[in-house]
């Protein structure tokens, strides 16, 4: 059984997240670490005996010879860094949003297949414990057919919720599914229909976003529907999904991080009668060979975990890069249609950026540079709309 080799470029969270979760798995060997700033460097190599250091990573690469390159960075350095290491020819994960926009996600794609490499997106929580769990139940028919899902964000700005938390929210839709074929959303900035003078780079790097508040409806095959909101509120949610069929529901805050859980109710329509243990907890599901005392978190070490497997049968992780690209699909498709009022069916013929082309088509040039750093942002923001 081959022991593939991983380098990590990024040692920052979710770079020490990815660190330690491959670092646990007793078939993969992280051979490098690379970042900018030594301080990061040294302490994460000092925790795992990583010797193998570098501030460069094409030379990384060259020198250590990885399978596969982890680019937990901010969003916005995505595209650049993927476009680099697919060069090498080698295999990558990159974390969640796969690119800030359709024109960077395309390119990345079209790089993989040209150099015959794997691209996975790191949404852990799909293969996660929690999910599976939730999904065991359902492919056993514990809710029967499936009509709906339902999820909200972590109460972040709207647009950024769509980019952050969002990612994972229509990740795990897909799981049960499919490929969505069209998106409608409503965007609303201080209680009114966004305009293009709403469009605002987003916090944290994560591209162009629009709206406080977005509502949005999509639709599978099948006549399955779900409904995503993402909603600012002052004061921070678990993500929640609730899946219906027609036999009863699942309800999962499928993140360990946050005392998430999964639960079943065979009621499909109802209240319980006011009886809360009528809703059945699911058991979270364990790798055979992850260590609970390991500092690794569980639902890293299973994303970690299915790329061994996929390499090993030679195809694609479950949370791929067609299904991150196809999370960007989604996610644009949805500023497009709060934009112009109008369902958007997917895929999209225009790459562009869909609020970046509203604002030209009004004669407005790119947004104002804002601050990264969320609370910054916020109130930068809240100055924009007159309430500071």
């Amino acid at each position: 059984m081959k022991t593939y080799r991983v380098a990590i470029l990024g040692c920052r969270g979710r770079g020490t997240a990815a660190a330690r979760a491959y670092h646990a798995h007793p078939r993969v060997k992280v051979v490098a670490l690379c970042d900018l700033i030594q301080e990061r460097l040294d302490t994460l190599g000092d925790e795992l005996s990583i010797a193998a250091r570098f501030t460069d990573l094409d030379e990384m690469i060259l020198q250590t010879q990885p399978d596969i390159v982890a680019i937990p960075t901010g969003t916005e350095f995505h595209y650049e860094l993927c476009m680099r290491v697919l060069e090498h020819g080698v295999h990558i994960e990159v974390e969640k949003p796969m690119c800030v926009d359709l024109e960077q996600a395309d390119a990345v794609m079209a790089k993989a297949r040209e150099k015959g490499v794997r691209v996975a997106v790191h949404h852990q929580g799909r293969v996660g414990a929690f999910m599976q769990a939730m999904y065991k139940a359902f492919s056993e028919g514990a809710i029967g057919e499936l009509g709906y899902i339902n999820s909200r964000g972590k109460a972040y700005y709207g647009g950024l919720g769509l980019m952050n938390i969002g990612t994972h929210q229509l990740n795990n839709m897909l799981k049960f599914a499919g490929h969505c074929r069209s998106v409608s959303a409503v965007a609303l900035t201080d209680n009114h229909p966004i305009t293009p003078d709403d469009v605002v780079p987003s916090p944290l790097g994560m591209g162009t976003i629009a709206g406080e508040h977005i509502t949005a409806t999509l639709h599978f095959d099948n006549g399955v529907t779900a409904n995503l909101l993402q909603h600012r509120s002052p004061t921070g949610t678990n993500p929640v999904m609730e899946i219906g069929g027609t036999e009863g529901r699942l309800l999962g805050s499928a993140c360990l991080l946050i005392k998430g859980g999964a639960w079943r109710l065979s009621q499909p329509r109802y209240i319980p009668n006011g009886k809360s243990d009528q809703w059945e907890p699911l058991e979270p599901i364990y790798p055979e060979h992850y260590d609970r005392s390991s500092p690794a978190a569980l639902d890293d070490y299973w994303f970690a975990d299915a790329y061994v497997r996929a390499l090993d049968e030679d195809r694609d992780h479950e949370c791929s890069g067609a299904e991150g690209h196809h999370i960007v699909e989604i996610m644009m498709g949805i500023f497009e249609s709060a934009a112009y009022g109008k369902r958007v069916d997917l895929p999209q013929e225009n790459r562009e950026h869909p609020l970046l082309r509203w604002r030209r088509e009004h004669d407005l040039a790119a947004p104002e540079v804002m601050p990264r750093p969320y609370n910054e942002w916020l109130e930068a923001e809240d100055r924009r709309l007159g309430r500071l």
